[in-house]
Formats: structure tokens, C-alpha cells, sequence
């Protein structure tokens, strides 16, 4: 078996261990059938982001089925960075399920608080305000160094950049909807890597 195949069959065993619990949670959570408002995190980031996730997630599932379909995009690696990278993905992957275990209900693929939306400060919570999107982004790396492939590692660097880019505007809404509680969360915590 060569490198290729192996580090496909790792990736395919991360996602379907990974795939159903992501999906259980989005559905508890849009179990609410609450309607949110996306326009509220701006067109730039509406008409940007999501298409290139989805494309990024249609290259991830074209290099598991059949990795000489992204061939195009491979980059040569040794294959101690892709082990490496399979790592990091666990790693990623951790952190998105235990970001999903203390959000509960709260998860939304938006800026926007739901009704009963409650502020978490537990779990990956205490230590950073975003602990979902450095999920992410430990995954597209660790993924994207697993397959060798650039369009994936690029990708998941742009789309890390928008999260970023959007994150101000979901802290301000936090802000209008918990205001002090969530201005003295701020304090004690980063966005995305945790204080000294």
C-alpha cells in the first residue's frame, strides 16, 4: 500500500468516526427550528465563505475516494509531516467535539444567538472564545498535511482568514446580547489561543 492509500484510509476513519457526532449535534441544535438571520455577519463574508467551505469539503471527499482526482493539487511531503498531520487532525478533531458537547443547543453556523441561547464558559470555553474555529483550523492543517495537497491547505488557511475576519462581528452581537457578563469573558480570555 502505498503513502497515498494509507493516509486515505486514516482520513476516512477520522471522518466517520468525526461526521456522525458533527451531525448529531447540528441536528440537536437546529432541532429549535429557530430561523437565523445570516445577513446580520455581512454579504462579503455570506457569499465567501460558505462556497469556499463547501469546496474545500468537495476536495476533501474527492482525495478519500479517489486520491489521483486531486493529483493536480498534491504537494510532495515527507512522510513524517504527514503523519504529522494526521496528529494534528486528531488533535482538531478532539477539540471539535468537545467545543460541540459544551455549546449544545447554542451551536449555529452563524454570528446570530438563538432565543434560548445561553453564554458558555466551560470547557475548551474557559481558556479561548473560539475554541470551534481553532478546531477548524487544526483540522484543514492537519488534513490538508495528511493528504499532501495544497488546494486543501490553501483553502483551509482562506477559510480560517474569514472566520477571523467575521469573528469581530459575532463578538459585538455576544456583546448586544450578554453585555457585561460577556465583556468580563472577554477579559479573562483570547480569541483563539489562551492567556498567560
Amino acid at each position: 500500500m502505498n503513502a497515498d492509500q494509507t493516509f486515505r484510509l486514516i482520513l476516512i476513519a477520522g471522518s466517520v468516526i468525526f461526521a456522525p457526532v458533527a451531525i448529531y449535534h447540528r441536528l440537536k441544535a437546529h432541532s429549535t427550528g429557530e430561523q437565523l438571520d445570516r445577513w446580520k455577519e455581512g454579504p462579503f463574508i455570506l457569499f465567501t465563505l460558505r462556497p469556499i467551505g463547501i469546496a474545500i469539503l468537495i476536495g476533501f471527499f474527492t482525495y478519500m475516494v479517489n486520491p489521483a482526482r486531486m493529483a493536480w493539487s498534491s504537494m510532495a511531503l515527507p512522510v513524517w509531516l504527514r503523519w504529522l498531520g494526521a496528529g494534528i487532525a486528531v488533535i482538531g478533531g478532539a477539540l471539535f467535539v468537545w467545543t460541540f458537547r459544551n455549546l449544545g443547543k447554542n451551536l449555529t453556523d452563524t454570528v446570530v444567538t438563538r432565543r434560548e441561547h445561553t453564554l458558555v464558559t466551560t470547557g475548551p470555553y474557559r481558556w479561548v472564545r473560539h475554541p470551534f474555529y481553532v478546531a477548524a483550523a487544526l483540522s484543514m492543517l492537519g488534513n490538508s498535511l495528511a493528504a499532501a495537497n495544497w488546494f486543501l491547505l490553501g483553502g483551509g488557511a482562506l477559510v480560517f482568514i474569514l472566520l477571523a475576519i467575521r469573528t469581530p462581528i459575532e463578538e459585538a452581537q455576544l456583546l448586544a446580547r450578554f453585555g457585561g457578563a460577556y465583556e468580563a469573558y472577554m477579559q479573562r480570555t483570547h480569541r483563539f489561543l489562551p492567556r498567560r
